[in-house]
């Protein structure tokens, strides 16, 4: 099972056009409906056409998170695509590159996320064909030094649903071409969402990483290690006994309450995974960084859901320049469930800025 992300700058339409795909509306929250604009993860999902191994084609269910535009939720939008399979980089044909556009490009591209398009919205605002070529033309040479080079442009307009049929077409052909998810007998689910329901209790949401899991199965809650059991299983609100790598999944748990579970907190089985709270890490500080990172430089650390503040340990020097690669340990204030090759990204706290990010290379080092 697959999941797409969607990411790009505030009212470029990323909601509205996940809206016209699947008929779900993501914004879930009175006060996004309120605002016209997204604050919090949504979540819906579409069945599409993904070619097989025998060189047919069947329709999947393919998750989709939806995640904010605006600078203000950055934070949101890092807990969301953490488990993403492809990108779909939102940008408006009337307005074109914004800062959100290249701070979002710069994030997928450290978390290396496999596959991507850029669905080029609002082109029924837009009369001059000779336009639409100047925005694209940006567009290609925004992609150009990014995982997401290449990445196929695809005008569409929610509105009158012009592109829609390609756009859905290039999603199919993206995902197709992906390999398998690893399966790693390690199952691990990092929380995005934790809420109750009447009659059922506490229900955590998330994409399954790693493994698989069953309905019955003794799961516990890290870095607290709570222990509970899967009562429940949902994947895009179907009823379903086990859970694959790569799904979206909703977890109704029993023996936990709602107060002891965060977001960014993991699922996992019982004795498999253990927190840590120094990392060894890989990092590359974007080109256009606001300044050198330094030795005990504060940073907020982002990987899976979790959002945790952090010190920087330079390893072998006592800064990095922008656009420079290196080696850090992180140690962080609170407990992180990490295994090696995550990705993460680190975030400058005040004023706000994405500094950069890499992979972890051990998280129990000594």
């Amino acid at each position: 099972m697959r999941v797409i992300g969607t990411a790009g700058h505030v009212d470029h339409g990323k909601s509205t056009l996940v809206r016209a795909l699947s008929g779900i509306d993501p914004d879930r929250l009175q006060e996004e409906k309120k605002r016209g604009m997204t604050i919090d993860l949504g979540f819906a999902w579409i069945e599409l056409p993904v070619p097989t191994a025998d060189g047919q084609s069947q329709l999947e269910p393919v998750g989709i998170v939806d995640v904010p535009g605006h600078i203000d939720f950055i934070k949101n939008m890092l807990a969301g695509v953490g488990g993403i399979d492809a990108a779909m980089l939102i940008i408006a044909a009337d307005e074109g590159v914004m800062p959100q556009t290249r701070e979002h490009l710069a994030i997928l591209d450290l978390l290396a996320v496999p596959a991507g398009l850029v669905a080029l919205t609002k082109v029924d605002l837009i009369d001059d064909p000779e336009w639409l070529e100047l925005v694209e033309l940006d567009i290609a040479e925004l992609l150009e030094p990014t995982n997401l080079a290449d990445a196929p442009i695809v005008p569409v307009s929610a509105i009158t649903g012009k592109g829609l049929i390609d756009l859905r077409a290039t999603l199919s052909s993206l995902l197709g071409q992906l390999a398998p998810r690893r399966n790693r007998v390690r199952p691990r689910l990092p929380v995005d969402r934790v809420f109750s329901l009447s009659g059922f209790g506490t229900i955590v949401t998330g994409t399954l990483l790693d493994g698989q899991v069953a309905v019955g199965d003794a799961v516990e809650i890290l870095p607290a290690r709570h222990s509970a059991r899967i009562r429940g299983l949902q994947t895009h609100k179907q009823q379903v006994q086990e859970g694959q790598p790569g799904s979206r999944l909703a977890i109704n748990l029993s023996g936990i309450d709602i107060n002891q579970i965060d977001r960014g907190d993991v699922v996992a089985k019982p004795d498999t995974l253990h927190s840590t709270l120094l990392i060894d890490v890989n990092f590359r500080l974007l080109s256009d960084a606001p300044r050198a990172l330094l030795h005990n430089q504060r940073v907020d650390f982002f990987c899976g859901a979790a959002e945790i503040p952090a010190t920087v340990r330079l390893l072998g020097t006592e800064s990095l320049e922008p656009g420079q690669e290196g080696w850090l340990q992180l140690r962080l204030q609170r407990p992180a469930v990490v295994v090696s090759g995550d990705h993460y990204i680190l975030r400058q706290p005040s004023p706000s800025a994405t500094l950069g990010g890499g992979i972890v290379l051990s998280p129990h080092p000594r």
